[in-house]
């Protein structure tokens, strides 16, 4: 069985077809991660929804920032309608009710031990080593999966909090949670979220670092997939990939083949109907 990591697809349909032919995936054997934002600012997130969530547990999806933006559109929240720039299309189509209840049973973290490798959309606070990340995706999860859905796409957007403390209740500390994973790319040595900081690095203001970069983080040494960073690109960072490439852009869709040897091996294709929209990180 091959295990494929697959960037940020954001809508782009016809390029995730095409990196899957390049992959020569097999349903009946091969597995795909997807890294978040399944959805917006491509062509036809409604058929990337369809497809991903067709494929069952051959599929496995972190949810991103733009996956929760559809979320909170589905549940009323037009605060950031603005940004909803090719998501009628899903919320207008037969099955949303359908696509959108998938979509909530989706994880913030996921982790394979027989791979020793964890693949999350945004990054990590460095207080948080991946035990610790997994017991944070599981608390915004009951929530999402549970009755106080609704109020949680009322409570979604916002910078605050942006340092973690164990103190932070309801949903504060929610928020924050969702922001590391979906949102986070910068954070100074306290982890202090610089959650306006979306360029490439070198960049940023200074007192900030990516998170992987920030010395004695907690996770550090382990193995960890993430997306989100296009301006990033791809990188392997030690024990860390980069796996956005800024497909929609117009730059590519990326797929990293995950061996159980710690080898990865990375499969990349054109975005041929990328560049048509406006990047606002």
């Amino acid at each position: 069985m091959s295990v494929y990591a697959i960037g940020d697809v954001q809508g782009c349909y016809d390029a995730l077809m095409h990196l899957l032919e390049t992959l020569r995936f097999d349903p009946a054997k091969d597995r795909l991660w997807f890294a978040g934002d399944l959805v917006n600012r491509g062509h036809d997130s409604l058929a990337v929804l369809r497809m991903v969530k067709g494929l069952g547990d051959r599929a496995v999806v972190v949810l991103g920032n733009h996956d929760l933006h559809l979320l909170a559109l589905a549940q009323g929240n037009n605060a950031h309608r603005g940004k909803n720039v090719t998501l009628n299309g899903v919320l207008d189509a037969p099955d949303c009710e359908e696509l959108i209840t998938w979509l909530r049973y989706r994880p913030l973290m996921h982790h394979n031990h027989s791979r020793h490798v964890s693949m999350i959309h945004a990054g990590l606070p460095p207080q948080w080593d991946v035990v610790t990340a997994l017991k944070r995706a599981q608390e915004v999860e009951q929530v999402l999966q549970g009755d106080r859905f609704g109020e949680l796409m009322e409570n979604l957007y916002g910078n605050q909090p942006d340092r973690w403390s164990e103190q932070l209740h309801g949903w504060e500390r929610l928020r924050f949670i969702i922001n590391c994973f979906t949102r986070m790319r910068y954070c100074d040595s306290n982890g202090r979220l610089a959650l306006e900081e979306k360029g490439a690095p070198g960049s940023q203001d200074p007192r900030y670092k990516p998170w992987y970069a920030i010395p004695g983080r907690r996770a550090a040494g382990q193995r960890i997939v993430f997306g989100h960073w296009s301006t990033l690109g791809y990188r392997e960072l030690g024990s860390v990939y980069a796996v956005d490439t800024g497909c929609v852009w117009g730059g590519k869709l990326s797929a990293l083949k995950l061996r159980k040897d710690g080898r990865v091996k990375l499969y990349q294709v054109d975005c041929q109907r990328a560049g048509r929209v406006r990047h606002t990180g």
